[in-house]
């Protein structure tokens, strides 16, 4: 059997197995989930709150915007509090001061010592107590809690109203005024956040830990980091160590050297037909850099409302667009033009691969583009009608904002968006076609590449198993079928084979080697990354069993990002073999950037974050967008432009580009990246963590820690790593539309506007 059969079916077995461990402990979340109860009811049979209290609730959580302000199960935007471990903090205050007047008519405050830890037991005891009746699916209350519930849910109903005795709160929230106007949305919110912390401060039966693991860690109800956190944490790190070690000793003793192929005199892609369609995945390119530019502004827009609450430099824009609404287009257009930059890859590199242009290949390309448009203004449209309550609950779900982080636009436009890629799909398996049929290693690399894109394809598909009132716990593990198997998974398969056939065309690498290379990759990094999507999901209301699966997976898929920074390099030295390589400097350099950020924001931030221990203390604080900022743009937006730049390179051919701009890009947004983490990101994080470990999640969360000076210090020093960084978006922008225009030409080479649509089939360089 030879080495390419034989990762092929390593490649089969392992997304086989680890998609069956997905399927198979799925199973047990979904017999595990909290319960919802049926009715909330006082010892006296006072009616508290019913399952359609809570689930209206849920609804009117996500019209708002959900997972965009605040944060619920540490899952969400990181300025308001977490909603679950606030409200458990304030009812565990209330309730301890109730049982104070009551056994000892005095305040808590005024207590001796032992007496307060005889009312710190009585709270642990009554609010960890599991009074849940699965047969009647009643849960009973004390008096007492029943009235701290009360006063707890009278400050959320002001908060999200206009009490003007709670608007500096809302301000350093950067919660709108009257973000629920609606009075019975406002109270049914309250028995959703009640349900939330419930779940975290109940113990499963028969067990000693929460439906949550004992997240959120908060001293007052007992909520203690537990033995299987710590245990399943050393076993990740082990299982690290170990995997990187092996990878090492295959790369040095296993891994068979070829002889670099001979690159060609001149420039290999010059001989690729530049076809109709071809042409027409221009647009997509220009749009990338487009939206680009209108996301990131957005995130500075958000990153400023963290300091001035509702005001931008004294302007109160949060009127017009307020946190939520800044927040959710920030992160839905990323997504959008990371995919954007993949969908132009594909289309461009089908009939490039294909060797030929399937008819009316043109229009399908010109049609996507349509619907891609029109999924983007109206998602975004809706979403901001949603935050501004213009929907019922149903229809804002359907046509508004789902709530949920990475998958905000409402479910109609969802739809629409996976029609586009089932579309898209179908383009590229049309223009692969030809290639599909040939014999040969170069068919298996075409192999990789298609089944690469079927699976973007049809894995988004994922986020059609959850409604607006499904379980928060099942819903979790849907939408992270999404946000990890589909971006950070399948997408990266696909980049990977992208990216091989540009440097087997190129001549850098050969074909066997190549797809040896991509199916090596290809399967040790999803045997860690599909399994290893439990990682988000340790404290979700998910049984022990999950943190297990996940903390041992997800070590592992820290392991192929070890090499891959040598690999790159060992590609880029090939890059100065010949002079016409010079031309795909530039996106070779975004490559290279790939590489450095896969190992430094996937890698080393990423399992800072991972095992669950760390987690515990540091989920919803700003250790995570550490992560997030690293590596979605890091890997997935510098690759994105990499790509794009490689299309634009072949879509406008003649002359040599001016390296000014794409060196001061390339530069200034790595620079202003590393700035944003090194200076602000971080160092709030880790002050969060210290906080949560020390007094709680709360307390880290809260506007108290978060409002001291030199927390807003740090705030305020984002704006030089937001600036740097913005300085590299416009000379990008600047960059591009001088290839429209000419100025991104060196003069003595080509002084004329060169259109996509004018270029001829072929040109030499």
């Amino acid at each position: 059997m030879n080495e390419t059969k034989r990762l092929w079916i390593i490649l089969g077995a392992v997304i086989f197995s680890t998609l069956f461990v997905l399927g198979w402990f799925g199973r047990e979340l979904y017999r595990n989930v909290p319960p919802i109860p049926q009715e909330v009811r006082t010892e006296t049979g006072e009616r508290v709150m019913t399952k359609e209290d809570i689930l209206k609730g849920q609804q009117s959580w996500q019209s708002i915007g959900g997972q965009q302000v605040g944060s619920v199960w540490g899952h969400g935007a990181y300025q308001a509090p977490d909603w679950s471990a606030d409200w458990l903090h304030r009812e565990a205050v209330a309730l301890r001061d109730l049982l104070s007047i009551k056994y000892y008519a005095n305040k808590y405050g005024d207590l001796p010592e032992y007496r307060q830890a005889e009312i710190d037991r009585r709270v642990q005891s009554e609010m960890r107590h599991n009074s849940y009746d699965p047969e009647t699916g009643v849960v009973i209350l004390s008096k007492e809690r029943a009235e701290a519930i009360a006063t707890t849910a009278d400050h959320y109903m002001g908060l999200f109203g206009s009490d003007p005795s709670l608007a500096g709160l809302r301000e350093s929230y950067a919660l709108h005024e009257a973000a629920l106007p609606d009075v019975s949305r406002r109270k049914a919110i309250t028995a959703f956040f009640f349900w939330t912390a419930w779940a975290a401060t109940t113990e499963r039966p028969g067990m000693s830990v929460t439906y949550t693991n004992n997240w959120p860690h908060e001293p007052l109800v007992g909520n203690h980091a537990t033995t299987a956190s710590l245990v399943w944490s050393l076993i990740s790190i082990a299982l690290l160590l170990a995997g990187v070690g092996a990878l090492v000793w295959y790369k040095l003793f296993r891994d068979r050297e070829e002889e670099a192929p001979t690159p060609d005199r001149n420039d290999p892609l010059d001989r690729i037909e530049t076809t109709p369609s071809m042409r027409a995945a221009g647009k997509y390119a220009l749009t990338v850099i487009a939206l680009f530019v209108v996301q990131t502004l957005l995130g500075g827009l958000t990153a400023h409302y963290t300091v001035e609450g509702d005001h931008f430099f004294g302007v109160p824009l949060a009127k017009i667009l307020p946190y939520a609404v800044s927040r959710t287009w920030h992160i839905q257009l990323a997504v959008f033009w990371i995919a954007t930059a993949f969908l132009a890859a594909g289309l461009y590199l089908a009939p490039a691969v294909g060797g030929r242009e399937p008819r009316f290949q043109r229009l399908g390309v010109n049609v996507l583009f349509g619907a891609l448009l029109l999924v983007v203004a109206g998602s975004l449209a809706g979403e901001w009608l949603s935050i501004q309550q213009a929907f019922s609950l149903d229809a804002g779900f359907w046509f508004g904002h789902q709530g949920y982080e990475y998958l905000d636009l409402g479910r109609f436009w969802q739809i629409l968006l996976f029609v586009g890629l089932v579309l898209w799909l179908v383009l590229m398996l049309r223009g692969l076609w030809p290639a599909l049929k040939q014999d040969g290693h170069r068919r298996q690399l075409v192999l990789l590449f298609a089944g690469s894109s079927a699976a973007i394809g049809l894995f988004y598909g994922a986020g059609f198993f959850y409604g607006a009132k499904t379980h928060l716990t099942i819903m979790e593990y849907w939408r992270w079928w999404v946000v990890h198997l589909w971006v950070e998974g399948f997408f990266e398969v696909f980049a990977t084979a992208a990216i091989a056939f540009i440097f087997t065309r190129l001549g850098l690498v050969k074909s066997l080697s190549a797809t040896r290379a991509v199916l090596f990759s290809s399967a040790i990094y999803l045997f860690g990354g599909i399994p290893g999507t439990f990682h988000h999901l340790y404290f979700s209301g998910t049984p022990i069993s999950i943190m297990a699966v996940g903390a041992t997976f997800s070590a592992l898929e820290v392991v192929p990002l070890a090499l891959i920074g040598y690999e790159a390099w060992e590609t880029y030295q090939k890059a100065h073999v010949v002079s016409w390589m010079k031309n795909y400097k530039w996106p070779i350099w975004f490559f290279m950037g790939v590489a450095f950020w896969n190992l430094v924001g996937a890698g080393v931030f990423g399992f800072l974050i991972n095992p669950p221990i760390a987690l515990y203390y540091m989920q919803g604080l700003n250790t995570t967008p550490v992560h997030a900022h690293a590596a979605l743009f890091g890997v997935y937006g510098l690759l994105a432009l990499g790509l794009t730049l490689v299309v634009l390179r072949r879509l406008y051919p003649l002359g040599v580009w001016r390296e000014g701009p794409l060196r001061l890009a390339f530069w200034s947004m790595n620079g202003g990246l590393v700035l944003m983490i090194a200076i602000s990101l971080l160092p709030i994080g880790l002050a969060q963590t210290w906080a949560s470990i020390e007094h709680g999640l709360w307390f880290a969360r809260s506007a108290e820690f978060l409002q001291q000076p030199v927390m807003e210090v740090l705030r305020w020093l984002r704006t030089i790593g937001d600036t740097v960084f913005l300085i590299g978006v416009g000379a990008l922008a600047y960059f591009v539309i001088g290839l429209l225009t000419g100025w991104s030409y060196q003069k003595t080479e080509i002084d004329r506007e060169v259109p996509v649509d004018s270029i001829p089939k072929k040109q030499p360089v």
